[in-house]
């Protein structure tokens, strides 16, 4: 297992900067936001070049609404999407984190013919179809985050994930586990980590308090052993807030984790 961060936490004027600050504090990886990133493609990899943290993960950044009411919303996200996977491949990321839909439902209801949750789950189900296809072309993964009953009416258990991705059937798509999202959603973490078992090809770590790892009362223990019960070998990044001076709390944060590592 290796430790990642997301870009906009880590200290320095610039990429270089920032990839050397990751190094001396014990991280692996990088997150990025996709928002413009395709614009910094050439910096991203020359930055990353000999370096000892690579790109992990590309997380969201499209527009659009993937489940939106409205065709032109959902042709948008497909479209960013697609160019975000190829670009994933093309920075030998992971794959892209994926969260169909913020809020509330946007699709009408039309019980007793279909509710809504009905209607969102078949269109996901069409739109997962062809972008796990398109994610398999370009070498990358789709990566379905679960989010937590505060942020989304939908998918907010690892377990619904995981129901469309083996429906889906592709090795395009897979999910990602949210130690913050799993702290309110998951009666056991570690049990859920265990019954997804190698679905799972992402982490995010933020502890209960949605402050770095330490600053709650999350077992990461207890979860980073099921992540090992079944070999997770890739990328845990943190996306949380920093509680004081990020020269002191990221080394520290890594510290604390890594006798669980």
């Amino acid at each position: 297992m290796k430790l990642s961060c997301q870009e906009g936490m880590v200290p320095g004027k610039t990429l270089e900067e920032r990839l050397e600050t990751l190094a001396r504090y014990g991280y692996e990886g990088v997150e990025f936001g996709g928002g413009g990133l395709a614009g910094r493609k050439k910096e991203v990899l020359k930055a990353t070049k000999g370096s000892g943290v690579q790109v992990s993960t590309i997380c969201s950044g499209y527009r659009g609404v993937p489940l939106s009411v409205r065709k032109e919303e959902r042709d948008l996200a497909i479209e960013d999407i697609k160019r975000l996977l190829e670009l994933s491949a093309e920075l030998s990321a992971v794959g892209l984190i994926f969260v169909p839909i913020f809020g509330p439902p946007q699709v009408p209801d039309l019980s007793p013919y279909k509710t809504p949750l009905e209607l969102e789950r078949e269109l996901l189900l069409t739109l997962l179809d062809e972008l796990s296809r398109h994610a398999e072309q370009a070498g990358s993964v789709l990566l379905l985050e679960p989010l937590n009953r505060y942020e989304t009416h939908f998918i907010r258990t690892l377990a619904q994930a995981v129901e469309y991705a083996k429906t889906v059937g592709s090795p395009g798509l897979k999910i990602m586990a949210d130690f913050f999202h799993m702290a309110i959603e998951e009666r056991d973490i570690a049990a859920s980590i265990r019954e997804a078992g190698d679905w799972i090809y992402h982490v995010h770590l933020a502890d209960s308090t949605r402050l770095l790892p330490g600053y709650g009362h999350t077992d990461f223990k207890a979860g980073f052993d099921a992540l090992k019960s079944f070999g997770y070998d890739k990328y845990m990044a943190m996306e949380c807030g920093i509680p004081g001076d990020p020269t002191e709390e990221l080394p520290r944060s890594a510290e604390y984790l890594r006798p669980f590592i």
